[in-house]
């Protein structure tokens, strides 16, 4: 089924009105009293991320501290034969949390401890509801920090479930890196622990790297052990504007391979700087930009800055500004974080459908030049922005949520620039996860292999009931 027929199949979800067996509710009930919730509010928000999908609420919420309520509830669904839905903030954009066959949300919000910090060994224990902020903050005064950076404050247990990136990618990797260990809930409400806290093993199957990115669909991740990283002793960020994406492209491309270690580098096209003019009060040239961060000792920071603005202005880079005071690297990547909202005011009563596409850094530019064809011939407002230091970059369709003409132009946009970035040697997605629109992806990318992922789902979940709908 394509993106734009499940959709229209979510608008029928919502008109359905399907009650849970009795004897179900009165099981959860005596289990978890009132932090079971039934109320249509509260059901609502939990069945809605940041996407364009319409809002598909679950038929129950179970707020879980511990894992052995999710433990609870996973064996009163299996009895039952009703789904259960993972949530963390709800920050998802490709539909992950959205309750398409009804069924039991299990928000892990409360499961938010951080469990055992080892700071000698650069590696803490959490719950899976902790989110990246807390984690700093809690970190802070030992001198590491989990980089990990998606923008949003997502939870840990989110983003390893959608192997999520971000920001830093580009120097410190993705959450496939990150994640040394997990406590994963099975769909048969065993309880198993995969990984550990050494920093390399030879021992059996990579169960880790098995659930980083499973997407909720093959355990429910309840506990995390993450590496740290030391706090650099010296950071400074950096913006240059350029004439042309395609300009800005090569200048990272450059900056790679020629390994100059760039911590972070996004690139924001004309119409993204526009709107992160207004949202965010910065007064930045209107012109396709690059916002750089470098991390290393003071004088190593110097270099890289110096290093990288000789190559910017090879390729016709101007206004490079570079400081290493925190108040100005915050304030810029509080404005990029705040991209998403900045771009939905350029069309008012909007909503985004987000691409994803990920490819080899030498393939980059020509993505990116074709993909601004297609942008320049569509009826709405696409801002592009993205990792660029990684291959990673996203459009942010803007869509009237009511008009199917623009849905269907939007979601034929995202299968040309996927199936671009395919024919490239890139992938569907870099980030984002599969989630719902972007399955018919995953089986053109991997073909045969997909048949393997389905056995595996069929040997964890045989019932189908662990997050129903996604992925596969």
């Amino acid at each position: 089924m394509n993106a734009i027929s499940h959709f229209a199949e979510l608008k029928q979800r919502q008109r359905r009105a399907d009650a849970l067996p009795a004897a179900f509710v009165a099981r959860l009930r005596e289990r978890f009293g009132e932090r079971l919730s039934l109320a249509r509010a509260v059901r609502e928000h939990h069945g809605t991320d940041i996407s364009s999908y319409p809002v598909t609420p679950p038929d129950a919420v179970v707020f879980a501290e511990s894992t052995d309520d999710v433990v609870a509830v996973v064996e009163a669904c299996g009895a039952h034969r009703v789904p259960v839905i993972p949530f963390g903030t709800g920050t998802s954009v490709e539909g992950h949390v959205l309750a398409v066959d009804g069924g039991v949300c299990v928000d892990l919000s409360r499961m938010n401890h951080v469990l055992e910090v080892n700071a000698a060994d650069l590696d803490v224990r959490v719950e899976a509801g902790v989110t990246r902020k807390q984690l700093n903050a809690e970190v802070k005064d030992t001198g590491l920090f989990f980089p990990i950076d998606p923008g949003a404050d997502a939870s840990l247990g989110g983003m390893a479930s959608t192997r999520a990136s971000g920001t830093n990618a580009v120097r410190y990797g993705t959450m496939r890196e990150n994640v040394l260990g997990a406590t994963v809930v099975l769909a048969d409400g065993r309880v198993i622990r995969v990984g550990g806290r050494a920093r390399k093993s030879a021992a059996g199957y990579d169960l880790v790297r098995l659930f980083v990115g499973a997407e909720g669909t093959l355990g429910i991740l309840t506990e995390l052990t993450l590496r740290l990283h030391p706090i650099p002793e010296g950071m400074s960020a950096a913006s240059c504007a350029f004439p042309s994406v395609r300009a800005a492209v090569d200048a990272v491309i450059e900056a790679i391979q020629c390994g100059i270690p760039i911590a972070r580098v996004e690139l924001l096209d004309r119409l993204t700087v526009s709107a992160v003019n207004r949202y965010s009060k910065l007064g930045l040239a209107e012109a396709p930009t690059l916002w750089f961060e470098f991390h290393g000792t003071p004088r190593g920071v110097e270099e890289q800055a110096t290093q990288m603005q000789a190559i910017a202005t090879e390729h016709g880079g101007v206004g490079f500004v570079w400081s290493s005071r925190p108040e100005e690297r915050s304030r810029l990547w509080q404005a990029r974080h705040d991209a998403y909202f900045a771009c939905l005011a350029l069309k008012p009563g909007s909503r985004m459908i987000a691409t994803d596409v990920c490819v080899p850094i030498s393939r980059l530019a020509d993505c990116i030049a074709a993909t601004e064809e297609d942008i320049a011939r569509a009826s709405m407002p696409i801002p592009l922005f993205g990792h660029v230091g990684d291959g990673n970059f996203h459009l942010m369709i803007l869509v009237d949520p009511d008009s199917d003409a623009e849905i269907a132009e939007a979601w034929d946009l995202n299968a040309r620039l996927v199936r671009r970035a395919m024919a490239m040697g890139g992938t569907c997605t870099g980030e984002h996860g599969i989630g719902l629109g972007k399955r018919e992806f995953l089986v053109e990318e991997f073909g045969p292999a997909v048949d393997v992922m389905r056995a595996i789902k069929q040997a964890l979940d045989p019932a189908q009931l662990l997050n129903p709908g996604k992925v596969l």
